[in-house]
């Protein structure tokens, strides 16, 4: 708008000097013009230059002059520019005179380098504050995306922190982002801290349950009893795994292992008739814990909710292990937005923790865990260890990893 304003100011004060500076050029031409018929029909001598058809005079103004009109027009005489004037004489005549108008073109060139430099600098002078003032605030925008990012990937400390004097849309939005931000992060803590603190409430009584339960006199009731008291202590560890992974307080435990062996030793563990299949084997430096953790709860998952046969494949080049099976595939939601607990799909039994546990251990190791469907059918979750550069406790905040709700 500031470009096409100074525009057209420029052009207005063009045509408005040009018309001035014409007007007065023709209205001297026309006095001159009649002082000559004055001194013609006088008799006098005219002076050189003026009279009847003079040399020089425009063929339309001679034209208009013998039809019987005074008319102006701007020409050349004598390699000059001028402004010519012209009436009707006698014969089909016409009688002119020539005004020089160098002089007032010259002016109005000089005022169109004027207006042509004003303008420039003008616009220049805006675009530089523009694209600065733009700069700005899309460089804001960037940083408010940067930060939603980081939220999204789970780094509820982000915060875009905008200047409190700022009062624009962009710091608006800013606000409102850090504001939900806030409040996202105080109510996962308290469901965090409700979480453990139902866990660790859970464990007293679950102790003497355990004891009463063991001085039941043998039979079917008692084994029930024992049976889901056992199912609700596995319950409430692993709802006190998930709360200190979501805490963030857990660190790996590095050691040099065979990737083969600590995987042939986890499937032994798991009691399934899970097949392995070593491609290639490594040493690498893990938490082996936390690993037997992630491959037991993948077997597990497997044999509980798909389908034989179950096979565990070691790959030590591409430092991945995957475990798949013949079953109806993992749910969309999980493909999607990653595991989830205390949600399954259709008549699945379970709570949803193992694969959340898997994937919140996968995050401590710094390790990438994956989830997908096979094109021939069934499920496949891979899990690829870090390099021997790679982080030995949790990634940075910001970090793309799968997420544990």
């Amino acid at each position: 708008m500031c470009c096409g304003l100074a525009a057209l100011l420029g052009v207005l004060v063009h045509r408005a000097m040009n018309h001035q500076t014409e007007t007065a050029a023709r209205d001297k031409a026309l006095a001159r013009l009649e002082r000559t018929i004055g001194a013609y029909e006088a008799g006098a001598r005219l002076p050189r230059g003026e009279g009847i058809d003079p040399v020089g005079l425009p063929r339309e103004l001679r034209e208009s002059a013998v039809r019987g009109k005074r008319a102006t027009a701007v020409g050349e005489h004598r390699g000059r520019s001028a402004m010519w004037a012209a009436g009707p004489a006698a014969d089909a005549t016409a009688i002119a005179v020539a005004v020089d108008f160098t002089a007032a073109e010259r002016t109005i060139a000089e005022l169109d380098r004027a207006i042509l430099g004003s303008s420039a600098l003008a616009i220049g002078l805006t675009l530089l504050i523009g694209a600065f003032s733009v700069t700005r605030v899309t460089r804001r925008l960037h940083l408010t995306a940067q930060v939603a990012r980081r939220i999204s990937a789970g780094d509820l400390d982000a915060r875009v922190g905008d200047h409190a004097r700022n009062k624009d849309e962009v710091a608006a939005v800013s606000r409102a982002l850090d504001t939900m931000a806030c409040t996202l992060q105080r109510k996962l803590e308290a469901e965090q801290r409700f979480t453990a603190d139902v866990a660790h409430e859970l464990r007293t009584p679950l102790t003497g349950l355990i004891a009463a339960a063991e001085l039941l006199p043998p039979g079917r009731p008692a084994e029930l009893v024992r049976d889901r008291v056992q199912a609700m202590r596995a319950l409430t560890e692993d709802l006190l795994e998930i709360s200190r992974l979501d805490a963030r307080s857990e660190r790996a435990e590095l050691d040099s292992h065979d990737l083969a062996e600590l995987v042939a030793r986890t499937v032994r563990a798991s009691g399934t008739s899970a097949e392995l299949v070593v491609l290639a084997t490594t040493r690498l430096e893990t938490d082996r814990r936390r690993l037997d953790r992630i491959i037991g709860n993948l077997v597990v998952n497997a044999h509980e909710h798909g389908a034989e046969p179950v096979t565990v494949t070691v790959d030590g080049r591409a430092r991945t292990v995957t475990v798949t099976d013949a079953g109806p595939g993992y749910p969309e939601y999980l493909l999607t937005d990653g595991p989830q607990r205390f949600r399954t799909e259709g008549m699945n039994k379970g709570h949803g923790l193992g694969l959340t546990i898997a994937a919140g251990q996968a995050r401590t190791l710094g390790a990438t865990l994956t989830f997908h469907r096979r094109q021939g059918g069934g499920a496949e979750a891979r899990i690829r260890l870090p390099g021997p550069r790679g982080p030995a406790g949790p990634p940075p905040p910001g970090t793309p990893v799968p997420p544990a709700h």
